[in-house]
Parts: C-alpha cells; structure tokens; sequence
C-alpha cells in the first residue's frame, strides 16, 4: 500500500476542507458583445483546504475561515470586472482564496449555466486547483 505524500500539517494526512458551494451573480463575462451587453447568472463553488485542528480545539473563528466574509470577497469577484474567460475568472477567484495564508489550496469551480452553446445542456463549468508555492 502506497503512503500518502506528507502533509504540511504533522499528524494530518488528509486536509480539513471548508466549501462554500453555489454562490450566484449576476455578472457580465464572456468572449461575445451580447454576453458582455445583457449579462447572465454565474455560480461559484469554493473548496478550501486548511488545518481546522487549532480552531476546533480553542473554538476560535480567528483560526479558520470566516466563510462568511470569503463568500462576499468570492461574490465581488464574481460579479465584478468582466473577463473573457471562465478560466480567468476561476483563477481570480483561487487567488482570493490563497490571500488568506490558513488555505494550504483551493479547488473552484465556475458555472455558467446560461452559456449560448446552440444544443440543450445543463451547465458549462471550469474547475481549477491552485496550492499555496
């Protein structure tokens, strides 16, 4: 049986995740002029990983994530500046995750579920992971 790779934190070989799933906005990216005129409805989904050892042990929001105050950072971000690709925007959105030194990575992933695909479909996502060099 194979090891784990070591963890940054001893005594975890498996990361604590936190994950702030489905946060929605309104927002304005795309390659195409309609999709930057009238805008559409993108969802984020957030999985961080991070020791919540210390946190649990003294109870104590100052050693985790305030996933509240990440969800309005990840929804600026969201419906903020317009960026061509969901690509782009999921690597802002992993970078607002790794300000926080606590998050070791991230996994995001982007919905656009509005996409003009010209078939049915249910959704269009990116997801990228991105650790902390």
């Amino acid at each position: 049986m194979a090891s784990s790779p070591p963890s940054r934190h001893p005594g975890h070989r498996t990361p604590d995740r936190i994950a702030v799933r489905g946060i929605r906005a309104h927002a304005h990216h795309g390659v195409y002029a309609f999709e930057r005129e009238r805008g559409q409805m993108f969802r984020v989904d957030a999985v961080l990983e991070l020791d919540t050892a210390a946190a649990a042990a003294g109870d104590d929001l100052d050693r985790t994530v305030n996933y509240a105050d990440l969800a309005q950072q990840l929804h600026h971000v969201l419906a903020g500046e317009p960026v061509n690709l969901l690509e782009t925007l999921a690597q802002r959105l992993a970078d607002v995750c790794l300000a926080n030194e606590l998050v070791d990575a991230v996994e995001i992933t982007v919905h656009k579920p509005e996409a003009e695909l010209g078939v049915p479909f249910d959704d269009v996502t990116v997801t990228i992971r991105r650790e902390r060099r």
